[in-house]
């Protein structure tokens, strides 16, 4: 169970402790379980959601998203914000958009696009909360998580060194295709024509990481993450 603690401690903000420095094989195996930390944040979610029947709905739809950001520890809303300045700052440039990501600032484009994510999740989550949300707020973060696990799995990692490419060398490619396969079709259950959203959204921004930096760095991970989050939740919100 070691790579599932490694998984829950990198994706989350919950209190868990490690007994040393995991194995690179071990990191690696950690990928497969991205879906299930993402599973266990939808349980929170729907059991949040049940005690906090009978609120109102906008308070109801803020404090399930504070709750989803304090979950994770904004790590991959970091992610989004370096990304957003990178590739309007990047001017298409390779370097110069890999550099700007390793700048800890953040500029007016990463603040902007912070904003307009947060918000829309948040009027999101309204929605569903007036349709009565139930065993749907499963579906978002596990289909993140899903995501970024798809991603080590077929995208190069393009920073030398470091976490994400011990992730990416020592993922088992078979079992992680497994694992995708049980993940979309459970999705399917619950989600309909929002997974396959979820999936041509993660084709495109797959597709704009490959054509500006040849493969994918932790930041853009992350705001892959976010975005496809939202996705789902604004195709839940629309009935799709």
């Amino acid at each position: 169970m070691l790579p599932f603690w490694i998984a829950l401690q990198f994706l989350s903000s919950l209190p868990v402790s490690l007994p040393g420095m995991p194995a690179p094989r071990d990191v690696g195996r950690s990928l497969l379980f991205y879906p299930l930390v993402g599973l266990l944040f939808g349980l929170l979610l729907w059991l949040a959601s049940h005690l906090l029947q009978g609120t109102p709905a906008a308070l109801q739809a803020a404090l399930l998203l504070t709750l989803w950001v304090l979950l994770s520890g904004a790590l991959h809303l970091d992610g989004l914000a370096d990304s957003a300045d990178a590739w309007l700052g990047g001017f298409g440039d390779r370097e110069r958009t890999l550099h700007i990501m390793k700048d800890p600032r953040s500029g007016p484009i990463a603040v902007v696009t912070l904003v307009l994510v947060l918000l829309l999740k948040f009027c999101a989550l309204w929605v569903l909360v007036e349709q009565g949300v139930g065993a749907q707020l499963l579906l978002a973060p596990l289909l993140g998580r899903a995501a970024m696990l798809a991603l080590f799995l077929c995208t190069p990692y393009v920073r030398p060194g470091g976490l994400g490419q011990a992730l990416a060398e020592h993922l088992p490619r078979r079992a992680a295709g497994w694992v995708l396969l049980g993940c979309v079709l459970f999705s399917l259950l619950l989600g309909g024509w929002s997974v396959v959203l979820a999936m041509l959204v993660f084709a495109w921004l797959r597709q704009l990481m490959c054509r500006r930096l040849g493969g994918t760095t932790g930041d853009t991970a992350g705001a892959l993450l976010e975005l496809l989050e939202l996705a789902v939740l604004l195709g839940l919100a629309l009935g799709l």
